[in-house]
């Protein structure tokens, strides 16, 4: 099996090759299958990450919750603690870029929102197992934050992201389901 190293730039790479028509396509379908879900329905504040291709599109998610007049949380890193917090964003001219090119809340502009104030967490990956597990992108943030966080988790996932192993350590915890193009899996946590 890869190392987590190695695993991220492969599908860092795998991810990079599909063309714009099919990503838009892809994550336009994600979305609505989202949409479709009763966690989706159910939840009021929702905690979201602002997307980087080649990620699954979150803009157009966070522009239908807000229609649904759901409230939009999303993480600000604190790099030196290496811990994350919600901020709620309202519109997106709140957000700022910081490192590594990343799309994060104005602290000035935005209110902390509490972990047991969110009733749905997107959480992000580069790959999922059918059980749940996740290979993140290698900060650790959401891996910190869900120990303490007890709402309900998705993720959201291109098929090609699905694989059979990745590597998994004593701290990693599973989503609840992932959402893919082409299918939902709920799992049993």
């Amino acid at each position: 099996m890869l190392s987590k190293k190695d695993l991220r730039k492969k599908l860092q790479s795998q991810l990079s090759s599909i063309t714009k028509p099919q990503y838009e396509y892809l994550s336009y379908t994600i979305s609505n299958n989202l949409f479709m879900n009763p966690v989706w329905q159910k939840s009021k504040v929702i905690g979201i990450t602002i997307s980087n291709p080649p990620e699954v599109d979150t803009f157009q998610i966070i522009r239908k919750a807000w229609e649904e007049n759901k409230t939009v949380v999303i993480p600000k890193c604190d790099p030196k603690a290496r811990v994350m917090n919600f901020r709620t964003l309202t519109a997106f001219n709140q957000l700022e870029t910081v490192y590594s090119g990343l799309l994060e809340p104005i602290e000035e502009m935005t209110k902390e929102t509490n972990s047991n104030e969110i009733d749905l967490l997107v959480v992000p990956g580069l790959a999922f197992t059918r059980e749940g597990y996740r290979l993140g992108f290698g900060g650790g943030y959401y891996d910190r934050y869900l120990g303490s966080y007890n709402g309900k988790t998705v993720s959201l996932a291109f098929h090609q992201q699905i694989l059979d192993h990745i590597p998994v350590e004593e701290h990693d915890l599973p989503v609840s389901q992932i959402i893919t193009d082409q299918e939902s899996i709920l799992i049993d946590v």
